[in-house]
C-alpha cells in the first residue's frame, strides 16, 4: 500500500484545495492530511487565517478524500510524521518547489501544480474590507501603518497626525481635520493624548465608526460606560489598543497559569519603565501611569481579576506638573494574593514580569511587554520549562487581525475584557484624584 501525506492550513476551503487533495489521493492508496494548528500558523507569521482549527479540520473531513487527518503543531514535525506513518510520498503545491527537497531523504517528494486564479489569500482579500483612519503621534502611527500591510481585509486610507511625514506613510491620504477623516472610513485608530480620547471616541461612535483606541480609553469611568452604551446602541466596536494582550506568548502564558501549571498564583511583580522624560511646556500627558499603567496592570487583572480589596500608590511627580508622574508604584491587595506594579518615565529598571505560585513561578525577561520567551521554573530545576513564540510586529499585527475579525466576522474572542478596561481607568482616575496616593519628593 502506497501512503501519501500532504499539509496545509486549508483556510476557507476552495476548489484549489479540493483539487490538490484529489490529486494527492491519486498518487497512492492512503492519504494523510496534516492541518496546521492556530499556534503553529501564528509562529510561522500566518496571522490572517479566518477559520479556527476545528472548522478547518471539519471542512477537510467532510470532503471524504482524506483517510486520516492529523494536526501539525511544530517545526520539524513533517519528518516525524513521515517516519511514524511509514510514508512513501510527500506532496504539496508547486508554489513550494524546491522548499521541501530535504524530505527526499525520507520519501519521494512530489510538487503538484496549483489551480490557477484561486487561493485563500485572494478569497480573504475579496471579502468585506474594513477601512480605517489613524489619528495621533506620527512616530507610532508610522509603525502601526507599516504593520497593517500584513493584515488582509483591513485598509488604512487616511491619517491625521501632529507631525505629518508623507514619505513615511508611502502616499497615504492626509485629512485636514478629524471630521474629514471620519467621513472617509469605517473605523478609526486613536493614539492621541488620553485627555482627548473621550471626545474623539464619542464623535466617532455617534457617526457609527468602529474604534480602536490606545489604552486607557478614557480617564473617567462614567465616560467609559457612556461610550460603551453609545457603541452598543450604534452596533459599533469599541476596543482597547494594547498590543501586549495579543502577543501569542503572552496568551499562552496566561492559559498555562490558569490551568494550574505553577499552582495557585499568590504574587505578581511587574515593571515597565523607559527613559522618555517630561518636557516642560508641552501638552504631553502620556505620563507614566497612562503610558505604562494599562500594560503593567494587564496580567494582574487578567489573572487575579479586578476585585482587589485594597491598593496603595506611591508617586514621584514632576516639579513642573502635578499630573505627570516620573514614577509610580502600586500595591494591590487581594483576598488571597498580592501584586506590585512599578512604572516610570525618566527612570530605568529591569522590565520583567514574575508570577509566583504555590508550585513554581513564571519568569518573563525584559522587555516582558514584547513577550516572545518565558520560563516556568520550579524548586527542582530539572522540571523547568522554556517556551518561545515568535512575535511579529510587536503584537500590532495580531491586534489588527482581532479588531478586523470582531468587526467583520463578529467571531474573535481575543482582546481586553470590559471589566479590565474599566479597572485600568478606575486606577488611573484615582491617581489624578490623588486617592490612595502617597507622594514622595
Amino acid at each position: 500500500m502506497t501512503k501519501v501525506i500532504t499539509y496545509g492550513t486549508f483556510d476557507l476551503l476552495h476548489r484549489g484545495h479540493i483539487r490538490l487533495l484529489e490529486r494527492a489521493k491519486e498518487l497512492g492508496d492512503y492519504l494523510i492530511v496534516g492541518i496546521t494548528s492556530d499556534s503553529f500558523d501564528r509562529f510561522r507569521g500566518k496571522i490572517n487565517v479566518n477559520q479556527t482549527l476545528i472548522e478547518r479540520v471539519e471542512a477537510v473531513r467532510n470532503l471524504g478524500i482524506a483517510d486520516k487527518i492529523i494536526v501539525e503543531e511544530y517545526e520539524g514535525q513533517k519528518i516525524d510524521d513521515i517516519r511514524r506513518y511509514d510514508i512513501d510520498i510527500f506532496t504539496v503545491g508547486s508554489d513550494w518547489i524546491g522548499y521541501f527537497d530535504y524530505l527526499n531523504e525520507y520519501c519521494k517528494v512530489v510538487y503538484l501544480e496549483r489551480t490557477d486564479g484561486v487561493s485563500s489569500t485572494s478569497i480573504r482579500s475579496d471579502m468585506k474590507k474594513l477601512t480605517m483612519g489613524i489619528v495621533g503621534d506620527d512616530q507610532y502611527l508610522h509603525k502601526f501603518y507599516r504593520e497593517s500591510k500584513y493584515v488582509n481585509g483591513l485598509m488604512i486610507e487616511s491619517a491625521l497626525t501632529r507631525n505629518a511625514d508623507a514619505d513615511a506613510f508611502e502616499g497615504i491620504r492626509f485629512a485636514k481635520d478629524y471630521d474629514e477623516l471620519l467621513d472617509s472610513v469605517d473605523s478609526v485608530y486613536i493614539y492621541e493624548y488620553p485627555q482627548l480620547h473621550y471626545s474623539m471616541i464619542k464623535e466617532a461612535l455617534l457617526r457609527k465608526k468602529h474604534v480602536l483606541c490606545e489604552a486607557p480609553i478614557t480617564l473617567d469611568v462614567d465616560q467609559y460606560l457612556e461610550l460603551c452604551e453609545i457603541a452598543r446602541q450604534n452596533d459599533c466596536l469599541l476596543m482597547d489598543g494594547l498590543r501586549t494582550a495579543f502577543s501569542t506568548a503572552y496568551e499562552r502564558l496566561c492559559l498555562m497559569l490558569k490551568s494550574g501549571m505553577i499552582g495557585d498564583i499568590k504574587m505578581i511583580d511587574v515593571t515597565c519603565t523607559s527613559l522618555r522624560e517630561y518636557k516642560e511646556g508641552t501638552s504631553d500627558k502620556w505620563n507614566s501611569i497612562c503610558s505604562w499603567g494599562p500594560t503593567a496592570m494587564l496580567p494582574i487583572f487578567q489573572l487575579f481579576g479586578t476585585e482587589h480589596v485594597g491598593k496603595n500608590m506611591i508617586c514621584k511627580l514632576s516639579e513642573d506638573d502635578p499630573d505627570y508622574d516620573v514614577m509610580t508604584k502600586i500595591d494591590f491587595v487581594y483576598k488571597n494574593a498580592v501584586a506590585t506594579v512599578k512604572v516610570g518615565q525618566g527612570i530605568k529598571s529591569e522590565g520583567e514580569l514574575i508570577i509566583s505560585g504555590t508550585k513554581g513561578y513564571a519568569y518573563v525577561p525584559a522587555p516582558w511587554w514584547k513577550t516572545e520567551y518565558f520560563e516556568i521554573r520550579y524548586e527542582d530545576q530539572s522540571l523547568n520549562k522554556r517556551f518561545y513564540y515568535q512575535l511579529e510586529g510587536e503584537g500590532i499585527r495580531n491586534e489588527l487581525v482581532a479588531f478586523r475579525d470582531k468587526v467583520v466576522n463578529r467571531n474573535d474572542h481575543r482582546g481586553i475584557e470590559p471589566d479590565v478596561s474599566r479597572e485600568f481607568i478606575s486606577v488611573i482616575r484615582d491617581f489624578y484624584d490623588k486617592k490612595d496616593v502617597t507622594l514622595i519628593e
